[in-house]
């Protein structure tokens, strides 16, 4: 079987069940949230960590941990936002005393607003399903368009030293895709104001490709090709959310602002 092959069997199946769980929404979706959290952690410092084990011990894993029960007992924004500054500054804290571990911090930063962006869009209303999809059309629509316009057309790199593979006329396609798969999804789902998601659309694409390239940057920083083996075809599960949860955090920064911390998708998605 082919890489290729690999590849689309391993994202039709991830997809089916993140469709599945965003639709059942409550516990399922926020254990799939936590779940990807713990792995971002756990591959952030594998390939961040210049050895097996960081001086400062569990202490990061711990902190990790923290962060995992409160996002499954579904504590509210008030609660979950300073819980989450407080557990990055105490890393970053013994990091420093240590003189070890300097990326635990950000890792865990990384791994926490992940989970985070994504528990909180869903929400438990319909808004909040309507608000997934769209960011799922959005990202999922961007990495299709990018991967085939970019073999298609080829041209000029995108970023070269970064990710040699990418082009600027898959990043043009990517995002041209992405606000079109972003609008069919919300004129299906009733929204009104395509307009303005019309625009949120293409700002949650380029968010997502920039996504994308920071997490080879950070691959590339480290001497690491994928982030870890476990999704056959596309290497670790960072390198198959890199995308989605940068455009997640974007898409709850925008919801914020719109309708409060703790509903995000209302003021975009009112249904």
């Amino acid at each position: 079987m082919s890489n290729l092959q690999l590849r689309v069997i391993s994202a039709v199946v991830l997809a089916i069940v993140a469709l599945g769980l965003t639709w059942l929404g409550g516990l399922p979706f926020r254990l799939l949230c936590a779940a990807m959290s713990a792995m971002i952690f756990y591959e952030w410092t594998r390939m961040s960590r210049p050895a097996a084990a960081s001086r400062l011990g569990f202490l990061p894993e711990a902190l990790a941990a923290v962060f995992i029960v409160a996002l499954i007992a579904g504590l509210s924004s008030f609660w979950l936002l300073p819980l989450v500054v407080a557990l990055v500054a105490v890393a970053a804290i013994a990091a420093r005393v240590g003189k070890s571990g300097q990326w635990d911090a950000s890792g865990l930063a990384y791994a926490c607003v992940s989970g985070l962006s994504l528990a909180l869009l869903r929400d438990g209303d319909h808004s909040g399903l309507v608000a997934i999809l769209f960011l799922f059309a959005v990202v999922w629509a961007t990495d299709i368009f990018a991967y085939f316009v970019g073999r298609a057309v080829g041209g000029p790199k995108l970023a070269p030293s970064i990710s040699p593979g990418k082009t600027r006329s898959g990043a043009l396609g990517g995002a041209v895709g992405g606000v079109v798969a972003g609008l069919i999804l919300a004129a299906i789902a009733g929204v009104g104001n395509l307009a303005l998601l019309g625009l949120v659309a293409l700002a949650l694409s380029i968010v997502a490709q920039a996504g994308d390239l920071f997490e080879s940057w950070v691959k590339r920083r480290h001497g690491c090709k994928d982030s870890g083996v476990l999704i056959p075809g596309h290497g670790g599960v960072m390198d198959r959310v890199d995308g989605l949860v940068a455009a997640a955090l974007a898409l709850y920064v925008i919801g914020w602002i719109s309708a409060g911390a703790d509903h995000p998708a209302r003021g975009l998605f009112p249904i």
